[in-house]
């Protein structure tokens, strides 16, 4: 069995969605050892065993209590380079990208990133990638030598069913940097607060230009709501300040793959394509036919969304005892 290591990203004491998938993922390519980095980190260790760990190495140090790339990155590429799995992965997440571009680069091995696919072919990383925002899918092998890193884009695996009563061995390492080494410091921290997180929500309602101004939202709202999903929006409507930056979806905003993505009143352009290209299902509802976005949904409703979307929600709200 191929030995991988998986980066256990956490937040709040909790592995975040993407870290589960990538714990996941790990399980079908191998033995997995978790590598959980932080201080007071021993319900986080419970809780990757829970998802699929059959180790875990830990390091419990005052210097990695908040998150900053140099001491993370340094004690990766060490715990790397003395343990030489076959694969590493970790989420492809704002610190998945930087802690494991940085220690590939310690390495001097390769890193296949924010892949939406991956198996293994000859002892060799195969992966698939959207590029050119989204209009294609790009098949990649890691092809040099050493451990092969991977970056997994958020919602593109699945998770284990968590089980509280696996367990395994846990061995400890010290961290690389001392305090006096670390050329940032943390001054203050402010969460930034909503109802769902559009990166990990599996139901996203987004309102694009044909909302026709902040109070168009209201419906778009109402039927995420209704949903238990997270509100999303087009940059136009960013641009036009109808709705916070946080809610944008696409090339310059938010990547999302949820289950079920509904676009209203969105034409579809591409820079919004690339960021909900790859939801598992996409509803459009546009009073323009010919709107691009209709070519990439599965359903396509042409009609006002002022008239149709509370008729959705009504419907949603009797079908779900809401």
């Amino acid at each position: 069995m191929a030995n991988v290591f998986v980066w256990a990203e956490h937040f709040n004491g909790k592995l975040v969605q993407a870290s589960r998938e990538a714990l996941g993922l790990g399980s079908t390519l191998g033995d997995v050892t978790a590598l959980v980095f932080g201080k007071g980190v021993d319900e986080v260790v419970k809780e990757a065993f829970a998802y699929g760990a059959k180790k875990v190495i830990k390091a419990d140090d005052a210097t990695l209590a908040d998150f900053r790339a140099e001491p993370y990155t340094a004690l990766l590429s060490k715990v790397v380079k003395d343990n030489n799995p076959d694969f590493v992965l970790a989420a492809a997440t704002v610190r998945g990208r930087e802690v494991m571009g940085g220690a590939s680069a310690d390495l001097d091995v390769g890193i296949l990133s924010d892949v939406t696919d991956l198996k293994v072919e000859g002892g060799k990383l195969v992966a698939a990638r959207a590029v050119y925002s989204g209009k294609v899918i790009s098949t990649e092998a890691y092809v040099g030598s050493g451990p092969q890193f991977a970056t997994l884009r958020n919602r593109a695996f699945k998770a284990l069913a968590p089980d509280t009563s696996r367990s395994g061995e846990v061995s400890s390492v010290a961290p690389v940097l001392s305090e006096d080494q670390i050329a940032t410091k943390q001054v203050s921290f402010e969460e930034s607060v909503g109802q769902v997180n559009l990166s990990d929500a599996a139901i996203i309602v987004s309102g694009g230009r044909g909302v026709g101004g902040p109070d168009g939202f209201k419906p778009v709202r109402e039927l995420a709501a209704v949903l238990g999903g997270a509100v999303g929006a087009s940059r136009a409507t960013v641009d036009a300040g109808w709705i916070p930056y946080a809610h944008q979806v696409g090339q310059t905003g938010k990547v999302v793959s949820p289950d079920l993505y509904i676009a209203c009143g969105i034409s579809g352009a591409i820079q919004h394509q690339a960021g909900m290209r790859t939801s598992k299902t996409i509803v459009a509802i546009n009073k323009d036919g010919e709107a691009p976005i209709f070519k990439l949904a599965r359903y396509g409703v042409v009609h006002d969304l002022f008239e149709f979307l509370p008729e959705l929600t009504k419907a949603f709200k009797e079908r779900l005892g809401k």
